[in-house]
Order: structure tokens, then C-alpha cells, then sequence
């Protein structure tokens, strides 16, 4: 009996809990910026801006307070989180000192005499002074490369995916199946076949791209690491194919190229020349 009362406090409880919240849903909801109207019409407190300085100031304590007291998984987390923005902030104030450095330029040194008082100022300029690293990885977060094909004719949805018509009578057609080359890596698990939405042949999976260096002029044979993007859809760079135009990550370990800091670079960027599906085989350009 009493185990029968607990399920009817129990079912009586969510009944309640679902009618607030079909309740709230059914209150009309504000449609404007009622707060930022109220600011303009009747302005803030004398003392907001003095409040909100001291809000931000008392932030730092209340964050390693925090920190101090968090445990598990949500510690883990957060002091993940925490270390990748102070890297950050690193990166940034470097970038600052290294713009404040002064850097002759010869194209501004004046021609003819000079005064005493301008030696030694003569044809310097405040530039900034990135590295490489920094650049690319700029270029890398932006998205934007100077690419070798910077237009390529978009591949339409009927051309690469293949419609594969399932059941009793052939009328279930939700299944596709890949018809470009395209790339799968070693740690990808098969669904089984009856819930795989997206079919790609074994025959259309390549592993290795021809690369052409454009300062040494040199092809090498490079294993892919992945599909960074495909130009004519954003599921077809998840699918992994790989078309005209395609930017891909290749291993390029083999190279030997190393970053300013010495450490051996293991991926780069290549974008794809070639008809890979005509062609039977990836050809690609580095980008430099």
C-alpha cells in the first residue's frame, strides 16, 4: 500500500512540475530590450560604474576561490578551461611588447644631410614583429589561405551521394551512398549496415595524397591525417570527401621541417589540383 502511495506522489508531482512549465510557456514573453529602454529613458545609478569596477576587481578572488574549492570532474574542467585562457592572454600581451619594437626601414631613410638631432631616429618605423608560428596559426583560426585554386565549380549533392533504395518493396530511400573518393581514418567504426545512412566504398578510400612542394619543387607521397574542408559543403567535409579545390592535413614528419622554436612541424595543409575520382589518385599543392 504504501509503495503504491509513493507512485501517486511521485506521477502527481511531475504533473505539477509539466503544468508550470506549459503555464510559462503560455505567459507572453517580452518582445523588446526592455532594459536597455529603461537605461535610456531613466539612466543608471550615480554609483553603477564605481560598483561595476569593484565587481571586476573582486573578480580574481572569487575565481581562485573557486578554483580552490571545485572538485572532480567540474575542477577538471574548469582549470582546463582556465589554463587555455591564460595562454591566451599570454600570447596577447607578447604580441603587444613585440609591437611597441622600433625596426629600421631602409625605403624611408632620408636622402642629403640630416640634423644631429635626428641620427639617430633616421628611417625607423614601429612595426609589428609576428613570427610565423603566430601568422599561420592566425591564418589557421581565421580560416583564410592564399590557396592555389582559390575558385572551384561547386559539387552538387546529386553528383556525390548516390540515392540506395531500401525494404521489402524498394520504397525506403533515406540511405546514400558516396560516389567521390573520400577519406576515412584508422579509429572510424562501421554502423551496422542496416542504420548506416551514408555508405563509402572501399574502393573510393585513399590514405595517400601526391604533394607537390612549391619552393622546392618536389613531390613527395604523404599519408592524410584528416579533411580540413570541403568547398562545396560543410557535410561533405565531415564525410570526408575529397574533391577538386578540397583543403586536406597531410603528415609531413617526413619533410623535416621544423618551427622557429625547433620543434618538428607533423601536419600541414594541402589543397587538392586534381580530379581524384577521374584520376585514381590525390594530387595536392602544400601551403606554404
Amino acid at each position: 500500500m504504501f509503495v503504491y502511495l509513493t507512485h501517486i506522489q511521485k506521477a502527481l508531482t511531475l504533473l505539477k512540475i509539466s503544468l508550470i512549465v506549459i503555464l510559462l510557456c503560455l505567459l507572453p514573453q517580452p518582445q523588446n530590450e526592455h532594459i536597455e529602454l529603461h537605461r535610456k529613458r531613466h539612466g543608471q545609478r550615480l554609483d553603477h560604474q564605481e560598483r561595476k569596477r569593484k565587481k571586476e576587481s573582486r573578480e580574481a578572488h572569487e575565481r581562485s576561490h573557486k578554483a580552490r574549492k571545485m572538485i572532480g570532474l567540474k575542477a577538471k574542467l574548469y582549470h582546463k578551461q582556465r589554463h587555455s585562457e591564460k595562454i591566451q592572454m599570454k600570447k596577447t600581451l607578447k604580441m603587444h611588447e613585440q609591437r611597441k619594437t622600433k625596426q629600421k626601414n631602409d625605403d624611408k631613410t632620408p636622402e642629403g644631410a640630416v640634423p644631429a638631432y635626428l641620427l639617430d631616429r633616421e628611417g625607423q618605423s614601429r612595426a609589428k614583429i609576428l613570427s610565423n608560428m603566430i601568422k599561420q596559426k592566425r591564418k589557421e583560426k581565421a580560416g583564410k589561405w592564399e590557396v592555389p585554386l582559390p575558385k572551384v565549380r561547386a559539387q552538387g549533392e546529386t553528383e556525390v551521394l548516390k540515392v540506395i533504395r531500401t525494404g521489402k518493396r524498394q520504397k525506403k530511400a533515406w540511405k546514400r551512398m558516396v560516389t567521390k573518393v573520400c577519406f576515412v581514418g584508422d579509429n572510424f567504426t562501421r554502423k551496422p549496415p542496416k542504420y548506416e545512412r551514408f555508405i563509402r566504398p572501399m574502393g573510393l578510400r585513399f590514405k595517400k595524397a601526391h604533394v607537390t612542394h612549391p619552393e622546392l619543387k618536389a613531390t613527395f607521397c604523404l599519408p592524410i591525417l584528416g579533411v580540413k574542408k570541403n568547398p562545396s559543403s560543410p557535410l561533405y567535409t565531415t564525410l570526408g570527401v575529397i574533391t577538386k579545390g578540397t583543403v586536406v592535413e597531410v603528415n609531413v614528419s617526413e619533410l623535416g621541417l621544423v618551427t622557429q622554436g625547433g620543434k618538428v612541424i607533423w601536419g600541414k595543409y594541402a589543397q587538392v589540383t586534381n580530379n581524384p575520382e577521374n584520376d585514381g589518385c590525390i594530387n595536392a599543392v602544400l601551403l606554404v
